[in-house]
C-alpha cells in the first residue's frame, strides 16, 4: 500500500472501520495487518465479533458524515495520506485518521505544545502566553488542548503565528463555550484536529486520546502549572512515551497548581524560564533534522501469515489464558503475552478478538485492561 491519497470508497471503509465501537487504533492496525485493506476487514468482522450489538455504522452513516465533514469545510485525513502529520504517523500504534478544520500546513511546521492548568493564575496564563507568542515568532506552531487557563491563553498569543487545537470531541463542537470566540477563529486562523466525528461531544475518556495527539504533534511539550494529579502529567507521560521532549516551568511548592510541574523537573524535565530554554531544548529535535518517516503504518504489514481458520481451537484457548492474567489495571500487552505462556501469533489473534468484544480494554498507548 502506498502513501498515496485515497479513493472515496477507500476513505469510506477506512472510516467504516474506525468507527466500529470496539475497534481502536491497536485492533485497526492488527486487522489492517491481518486483512491488507480496510474492505477486507470489514467483510471479516462477523466472524470475528460474538456480540450482537457491535457492529460497522451503515454505508448510509459514514457518507452522511463524510458529507457533513465536507459541507462546512472539515477533511478527513486518513494515515496513509500525504497531509497526514508526520510526527502523528510516527507514532506507535499511529491514530488511523483526523479530522482537520483550518490550515494543515501548520501541521508540517515544527510544533511544541503548551499545556497546563485550567485553574491556571494571572502569571501562569501571561508566561504561557509570552512563551506562545515568542515561539510563534521563532517559528514554531503552538499546539494545545483549547482548555480553559493555559491552553487558551497560549492559542490566543499564537493566533496571528500559527496554533493547533486538539480536541476530545468533534471538530465542530465548542468546549468550554468560555472559549467560543477563540475556536471559531482557529477555524479561520489556526488548525483544529480530533479523531471525533463531526458533532460528537467529548467524555472523560475521550481526553486521554487528545492528550496524545497533543504531544504526538509535538517536537516537545512544555507544562505551565500542573497540579499532582491532571490531565496535563498525562500530557507529558505521553510525550515521555513518544520520546519527545519534556519541560515544565517552575513554582511556588505552596501552589498546589505548580506541584506537578515541580515534581515533574525532579523527575528530569528540563527547567524552563524562558522560551529561550525552550529552543535549546528544541534545537535537536527540529523536524527538519528528523526522518522523513519514522513509521510508516502503509509499510508496516509485513507480519507473517496466520492461518486463523485452522487454529479457532487454539485461539480460544489463548483468549481463556489471556482473560485470567488480565486484571483492571492496564498492563503492556507483552507481559500479559508471557504470563500467560502464548504464542505471540496465537495472542495476537486471541487478543484482537478480546478487544472487538468488548473482553478487554486497550488503551491509546497499548496498555491492557479488563473491561469493567
Amino acid at each position: 500500500m502506498s502513501r498515496a491519497p485515497l479513493s472515496f470508497a477507500e476513505r469510506r471503509d477506512w472510516l467504516r472501520l474506525y468507527r466500529t465501537h470496539t475497534v481502536g487504533p491497536v485492533a485497526f492496525w492488527s486487522l489492517m495487518t491481518r486483512y491488507r485493506a480496510a474492505d477486507a476487514a470489514l467483510d471479516a468482522l462477523p466472524t470475528l465479533i460474538r456480540r450482537k450489538d457491535v457492529h460497522p455504522p451503515s454505508l448510509e452513516q459514514v457518507e452522511a458524515e463524510m458529507d457533513a465533514s465536507e459541507a462546512v469545510g472539515v477533511r478527513i485525513i486518513c494515515a496513509v495520506e500525504p497531509d497526514f502529520p508526520d510526527l502523528l504517523r510516527a507514532l506507535d500504534p499511529a491514530p488511523p485518521l483526523i479530522s482537520v478544520w483550518g490550515d494543515i500546513e501548520l501541521s508540517a511546521r515544527p510544533c511544541v505544545a503548551i499545556v497546563g492548568s485550567r485553574n491556571a493564575s494571572a502569571l501562569g496564563q501571561k508566561f504561557a502566553a509570552q512563551m506562545a507568542g515568542e515561539l510563534g515568532d521563532a517559528g514554531f506552531t503552538v499546539v494545545s488542548g483549547l482548555a480553559r487557563g493555559i491552553d487558551a491563553a497560549a492559542h490566543a498569543a499564537a493566533l496571528d503565528t500559527g496554533t493547533i487545537g486538539v480536541l476530545g470531541g468533534g471538530v465542530d463542537h465548542i468546549y468550554p463555550r468560555q472559549n467560543t470566540d477563540l475556536h471559531l477563529a482557529m477555524r479561520e486562523r489556526g488548525l483544529l484536529v480530533s479523531e471525533s466525528p463531526l458533532g460528537y461531544r467529548a467524555t472523560a475518556r475521550d481526553f486521554p486520546r487528545r492528550n496524545r495527539l497533543i504531544s504526538g504533534l509535538s517536537l516537545g511539550v512544555v507544562v505551565v502549572e500542573a497540579a499532582e494529579r491532571s490531565g496535563t502529567l498525562i500530557t507529558a507521560r505521553y510525550a515521555l512515551e513518544q520520546n519527545r521532549e519534556v519541560m515544565a516551568a517552575p513554582g511556588s511548592p505552596l501552589d498546589p497548581r505548580t506541584k506537578g510541574c515541580n515534581r515533574l523537573i525532579r523527575q528530569g524535565a528540563a527547567l524552563i524560564e524562558s522560551s529561550q530554554d525552550i529552543l535549546d531544548c528544541l534545537e535537536a529535535a527540529r523536524a527538519d533534522v528528523m526522518p522523513d518517516m519514522l513509521f510508516d503504518p502503509a509499510g508496516g504489514f509485513d507480519m507473517p501469515d496466520f492461518n486463523e481458520s485452522g487454529a479457532r481451537t487454539d485461539i480460544d484457548r489463548a483468549r481463556e489464558a489471556l482473560l485470567q492474567v488480565t486484571s483492571f489495571t492496564a498492563t503492556h500487552r507483552d507481559d500479559l503475552i508471557r504470563a500467560a505462556s502464548v504464542p505471540t501469533g496465537l495472542a495476537g489473534a486471541a487478543l484482537l478478538e478480546m478487544e472487538l468484544n468488548g473482553d478487554i480494554v486497550v488503551n491509546v498507548d497499548g496498555r491492557v485492561s479488563r473491561a469493567r
